[in-house]
């Protein structure tokens, strides 16, 4: 299965480029595969460089004059591997440039049990170099899957009765985790009755090769006489051992304490 995307054309008889995925379903710290094709013109032209990269649409927060606090969007260049060198494209001629980029350990999923993460936008871009001009390309999307010690707390979380509601991409650092990305993602889960205090759970994964932070944030309901606040709670799991534990239990033994703790259910 592969997606192909047509970058512009390089100016009047120039050099087309297709990108081609052999594969668009990946896992954090794997590989996306593919290549890319670059078309001659009818003119002869020297390609400076030709990149790939990994690109996420994140939500960014700004105060403006008056302190107020306002968002929009801004897609995210958070990996780039150049490829090849300098080649000349002849009028006509076809250069297929194979390419197999590495997936950060931090690629936030995009996929779970077959369905698309609403709101989560991932994909390779295409950059050619030419004649003093950059030419990129679309979006070609890919289907992030969460690493096995990521489904058994998505998992634990669905068995709890949580469901899914959102998720996005947040422009910004989580101190005390191994965080290296320039942003982070927020699952949001919708609360059953059993959790009928808090109003939302949102869960954010840091991970490595070897162990992951975790991180929760509890929205408690307001109530009448009280604002909502926000509870956090952070854990390492490790990315090998992480099956000794029943994560269930464990996420149901901490929302217990710490409704019991707060009167919230």
């Amino acid at each position: 299965m592969g997606f192909k995307k047509l970058l512009a054309s390089m100016g009047a008889g120039g050099a087309s480029v297709e990108t081609e995925l052999r594969q668009a379903d990946v896992y954090p710290g794997g590989v996306v595969e593919g290549s890319v094709r670059v078309q001659g013109g009818s003119v002869e032209q020297r390609i400076q460089g030709l990149t790939v990269g990994l690109q996420a649409r994140v939500e960014v927060e700004r105060k403006d004059a008056h302190g107020n606090e306002t968002e929009y969007h801004q897609n995210i260049e958070f990996h780039r591997e150049q490829i090849g060198g300098e080649f000349v494209v002849a009028p006509g001629a076809v250069h297929d440039v194979p390419f197999s980029l590495a997936i950060p350990w931090e690629t936030p999923i995009t996929m779970f049990m077959g369905r698309q993460l609403t709101g989560m936008h991932v994909g390779v871009t295409t950059e050619l170099q030419i004649a003093r001009a950059v030419d990129k390309g679309d979006l070609d999307p890919v289907n992030v899957h969460p690493l096995p010690a990521q489904e058994a707390l998505l998992d634990a979380f669905g068995r709890l009765g949580f469901g899914f509601r959102s998720a996005d991409l947040e422009k910004g650092t989580i101190r005390h985790t191994r965080q290296r990305l320039p942003f982070y993602q927020e699952i949001e889960f919708r609360t059953p009755e059993q959790y009928k205090g808090l109003k939302q759970v949102e869960l954010t994964f840091v991970a490595d090769g070897n162990e992951m932070d975790v991180v929760l944030e509890m929205d408690k309901k307001p109530g009448l006489f009280s604002e909502g606040s926000d509870t956090y709670r952070s854990f390492t799991m490790s990315m090998h051992s992480f099956e000794q534990t029943d994560w269930a239990a464990y996420l149901h033994q901490w929302l217990a304490e710490v409704g019991g703790k707060r009167n919230w259910f």
